[in-house]
C-alpha cells in the first residue's frame, strides 16, 4: 500500500470524505481514519477491497499517486 499521506491524497482527489468511504466499507469513520493513517490495518475482508479501491484511485489520479516518490500500490497478501 502507498504511504498514509498518499492514501489520503488519493481519496481527496476523488472528492470523497472519510465518512463516505467508511460507510461503503460498513465501518466507522474512526476505523477508516486509522487505516488511512497507517495506525491500523484493515481486516482481511476489508483489506483486499481497500487495496482495489486504492489501485482504482491511483489509476484515475496518477499524478497524485506518484507524488513524493511514493511506492506503487501493491496487492494485499
Amino acid at each position: 500500500m502507498p504511504p498514509p499521506e498518499i492514501r489520503a491524497r488519493l481519496r481527496k482527489a476523488d472528492g470523497l470524505t472519510q465518512e463516505e468511504v467508511a460507510a461503503v466499507f460498513g465501518v466507522t469513520r474512526v476505523a477508516f481514519h486509522r487505516w488511512e493513517t497507517g495506525v491500523a490495518k484493515p481486516r482481511r475482508r476489508h483489506l483486499e477491497a481497500y487495496v482495489r479501491l486504492l489501485n482504482g484511485w491511483a489509476a484515475k489520479h496518477p499524478k497524485t499517486a506518484h507524488e513524493q516518490d511514493s511506492e506503487p500500490v501493491r496487492q494485499a497478501g
